[in-house]
């Protein structure tokens, strides 16, 4: 993020410069055009002329806030400029009413499965933007336990694991030689008392539970113990969920060919993407908006990712947007904040 803290320790902007920058950011937003002084002078009421204008876009290009592209009269904003942009908006913004019965609507009527409702969160998220949604659930290894169980099922047991928030983890392996009913009902009663500790806690817990069991009981709990090892390990416990993706394609227009195309095959490659959200969630405790070059990748996309953390118990979860550089982050980032903000209250119902 070299490029992104260079950009930022630029001069701050007079308040002239700063509403031309506004009003060329907007208008290009809406229209997809590049921009002229003539245009701002008509329709941003800054009470100035054209002439005024022009060269004050002149001083903005010359600053990198705002280019210059082919042969056009007009301009079109920068990386540095959507920065400068998107730093001086309001803290909070403000969801259309439109906006806010939708995501109201959504969560009055979410399941208690936080998988599906983050499906459905990153879905709700394309709708109220027309950018493609993603999310990172919280941790596995930081999920309550609320079932843990042993099912006989004749010369094979079933270790049956059931998180908080609807995750389900199961693991089939042959009876352990020497394993009678008294046993399998032992082994599945001490499973009891790890309801309520975490994937991680229980997992140490079954550890020290067989350590100090029998034969027959020590199998059996290394087997539920290997189960919670494996649904916490690697790539299983760190996945990505993504919606409306479709949406991209519409921004064909806004996007050139090549950079969408990398942005797709990103988006296939789980891994790499959720490398691109650690890199972009470690640099900020609230709502995060990252802007073309300020990082490498969205820099080879020309796209735009705002994200934000979303609370689950004493774990954190990631939910955005992706799309172009001309987005209309003012509307965005009040999307994201607000849904990450009821996953966080619903999280936080589920928890009591």
């Amino acid at each position: 993020m070299i490029e992104a803290m260079a950009d930022r320790d630029r001069p701050e902007l007079g308040p002239r410069k700063s509403a031309v920058l506004r009003a060329v950011v907007e208008q290009y937003v809406r229209s997809g055009e590049p921009v002229s002084s003539e245009s701002i002078a008509e329709h941003a009421g800054l009470g100035v002329s054209s002439a005024t204008i022009r060269n004050e876009m002149a001083a903005l290009e010359e600053l990198n806030y705002l280019t210059h592209p082919h042969t056009s009269a007009g301009r079109i904003p920068t990386d540095t400029g959507y920065r400068h942009y998107v730093d001086s908006l309001p803290a909070g913004g403000r969801l259309r009413e439109a906006q806010r019965r939708l995501i109201a609507g959504y969560f009055a009527e979410a399941i208690v499965d936080l998988e599906e409702v983050l499906t459905g969160s990153v879905q709700l998220l394309s709708r109220l933007t027309q950018y493609a949604g993603l999310a990172v659930p919280p941790s596995a290894g930081e999920e309550p336990i609320v079932r843990i169980e042993l099912i006989d099922m004749g010369p094979t047991l079933m270790i049956l694991v059931v998180g908080q928030h609807g995750r389900v983890d199961k693991q089939v392996i042959d009876k352990p030689e020497g394993v009678d009913a008294p046993a399998l009902r032992d082994a599945d009663r001490r499973l009891k008392v790890l309801r309520g500790l975490s994937y991680l806690d229980a997992q140490a817990r079954l550890l020290q539970l067989a350590a100090e069991g029998g034969d027959g009981q020590r199998d059996l709990l290394l087997y539920a113990a290997e189960t919670l090892r494996i649904a916490t390990q690697g790539e299983r416990s760190a996945h990505m969920v993504v919606g409306g993706v479709s949406n991209l394609a519409g921004e064909a227009q806004q996007m050139r060919r090549d950079t969408l195309r990398r942005l797709f095959e990103t988006l296939e490659r789980e891994k790499e993407m959720l490398s691109v959200l650690a890199d972009i969630g470690a640099s900020s405790a609230d709502l995060n908006v990252t802007i073309g070059a300020e990082h490498p990748s969205t820099g080879e996309w020309e796209a735009s990712l705002i994200t934000a953390p979303f609370r689950s118990g004493d774990t954190i979860g990631t939910i955005g947007v992706v799309g172009p550089t001309r987005m209309d982050y003012l509307s965005a980032m009040a999307s994201v904040r607000a849904v990450a903000d009821r996953l966080s209250e619903l999280s936080s119902e589920l928890d009591a």
